[in-house]
């Protein structure tokens, strides 16, 4: 009996965040989630649609002209043991999307994953806790496996310089690259321009590896 999952959305799209932006990819929006992120606006209860990995594999196999798949959400990773039977039947590059908390679960499936985008959720924005402790468990996870992994933050004026300082053990402790997100209001950015430098600038003192990239299909009104 093939394993079923709910899936919010499948969508063809344009990737607006990090390294990749710019590049077209077939988005698959899982609808589960272990966080509850103070600034989520997606409603992952209604108009789900069920799959089988034979279907789900289908439409993923059949996608012209992309990039890569990428597994987003919510958090894939709860849906493990459907990716664990789904994964082996694409033909796809697979780009994970993460909050970078079930780093057991990606040990599962890490074979399949070629990028995994993988976001800190700093407290004084989402509200979710310290979380760096799994969120490095989760990066050794993935480099031991050496597996391509970056690091996404989505940040508001109430960041502290001890999320920073937080954030910058964790890449440069597995020497990896950190995008910085200032938190957006719809086509907006929430935050003044003097802010978002300053920040950027308290990171920059403490890594060099880091980069400052808007969640620009924000901008560009797409998906």
């Amino acid at each position: 009996m093939q394993n079923k999952v709910k899936i919010k959305e499948i969508f063809k799209s344009v990737q607006g965040e990090g390294p990749y932006i710019g590049y077209n990819q077939l988005f698959i929006r899982f609808s589960k989630c272990n966080l509850k992120c103070k600034y989520c606006d997606t409603d992952f209860k209604s108009n789900l649609i069920e799959y089988s990995t034979v279907e789900l594999a289908d439409i993923v196999n059949k996608s012209e002209n992309i990039h890569s798949v990428s597994l987003t959400g919510g958090e894939p990773l709860l849906d493990v043991d459907f990716l664990q039977e789904f994964l082996p039947l694409t033909n796809k590059k697979i780009y994970l999307e993460t909050n970078g908390t079930l780093y057991q679960n990606l040990e599962k499936i890490i074979n399949y994953i070629d990028i995994i985008s993988m976001d800190i959720k700093l407290n004084s924005s989402s509200k979710n806790g310290d979380l760096f402790d799994v969120h490095k468990k989760f990066i050794e996870t993935a480099k031991n496996a050496k597996k391509e992994i970056f690091i996404k933050v989505v940040f508001d004026e109430k960041v502290t310089d001890e999320e920073i300082k937080k954030t910058v053990n964790c890449a440069e402790k597995f020497d990896i690259q950190i995008i910085l997100q200032p938190k957006t209001d719809g086509e907006c950015l929430k935050l003044k321009k003097d802010l978002i430098e300053k920040v950027y600038n308290k990171f920059l003192l403490e890594y060099k590896n880091v980069r400052l990239i808007p969640q620009t299909h924000k901008f560009l009104n797409i998906k």
